[in-house]
């Protein structure tokens, strides 16, 4: 019997872009199901506006462009850019949140570029963004988590709340909706709540959000899973939850009545979602072993450093956007020695 036999570098033929983007989808999986648990149907409509959005916007760019249209949608790059942007939107946000932000982020981000790998910035964090800094409103539009004395909208209402902005009947939008965690936090300690203190609203958990925390906990299993599956490296995540654990314990050991614990940050906001399935985007970010861990390590300090004293809630976003201008930089003093080059020495 005769084998087939393929050409050097003897990859495995599962290493291929959409196998590679099928992986992270399904990573996703367990932590959009947490998310729709908790939230409700809002979670399912913005994923559906955003990767049917995502798609239409590559598509017609594409064709503009005169470039293959069916070959590079099959990738699945734009179809998880819908994915991404539309796990980290409010559930109640008005349906034109999702599509203003997703044809930012391809149209803008990505494609204004030349398309996947020609892009400096993430696509997905560039539509947050523009979104939060553009309509900050809306993108406040939390529902109540499941299990905090209030039900979360269900099908219809939800329907109604994102196509028409209209609350039910006997309902108004600041009775369905409440402060994220980081936020509510963030409020109560400017008004000099002890920590101790903060942590006695029920919206929060034993280590985190309460729901968030199971959130995150989803997320960073689906990561371990794609780090398993070796569709992602270790130095990113490990870099970002290692900055973000270090700079949190450093001030909560300084002062635990002002400042949260780590654990609060590593299981609150997009932690898991940031450190797995954004920052690890090979285009935008660093790509040698030692710049990964500087570049995570960098993205989650800011995110410590706008939860703490920025005007947003979570830095998530900011955090990669502005790890990603100096990614370059990380890479051009982090490159690794050359097999056989033997270090300058003065003489």
């Amino acid at each position: 019997m005769e084998f087939p036999t393929r050409s050097s570098p003897y990859l495995p033929l599962s290493n291929d872009l959409s196998r590679l983007m099928v992986r992270v989808m399904l990573a996703l999986v367990p932590g959009a199901l947490t998310l729709f648990w908790f939230f409700g149907w809002g979670i399912v409509f913005n994923l559906l506006i955003a990767t049917g959005t995502a798609l239409l916007a590559e598509a017609a760019v594409l064709r503009l462009r005169g470039k293959p249209v069916r070959a590079t949608l099959l990738d699945g790059s734009a179809m998880l850019t819908g994915l991404l942007l539309g796990l980290s939107l409010p559930p109640l946000a008005p349906w034109w949140i999702p599509v203003i932000g997703v044809l930012f982020a391809i149209v803008i981000a990505k494609q204004l570029y030349g398309g996947l790998g020609y892009n400096p910035f993430n696509p997905a964090m560039v539509g947050f963004v523009v979104l939060i800094t553009s309509f900050p409103l809306q993108m406040t539009l939390w529902t109540a988590p499941v299990g905090i004395n209030h039900e979360t909208p269900g099908f219809m209402d939800t329907l109604q709340l994102v196509f028409t902005e209209s609350a039910p009947a006997g309902e108004t939008l600041d009775s369905i909706t409440m402060a994220t965690p980081l936020d509510e936090a963030k409020t109560q300690s400017g008004m000099d709540f002890t920590w101790e203190e903060i942590l006695a609203d029920p919206r929060f958990g034993h280590y985190g959000g309460y729901g968030w925390e199971w959130v995150n906990l989803a997320f960073l299993l689906g990561g371990l899973w794609l780090w398993k599956q070796r569709a992602i490296q270790w130095h990113i995540p490990a870099g970002m939850l290692g900055g973000l654990f270090l700079i949190s314990l450093l001030f909560y050991f300084a002062d635990a009545d002002s400042y949260g614990t780590p654990l609060f940050h590593l299981f609150s906001g997009a932690s898991m979602l940031g450190a797995f399935f954004i920052a690890t985007d090979p285009v935008s970010a660093a790509t040698t072993p030692r710049g990964r861990l500087y570049y995570g390590a960098g993205i989650g300090v800011i995110v410590y450093v706008i939860r703490t004293w920025g005007g947003y809630p979570d830095g998530v976003a900011f955090g990669v956007l502005l790890m990603n201008m100096a990614a370059p930089t990380i890479d051009y003093y982090t490159k690794p020695r050359v097999f056989g080059q033997r270090e300058e020495q003065d003489d």
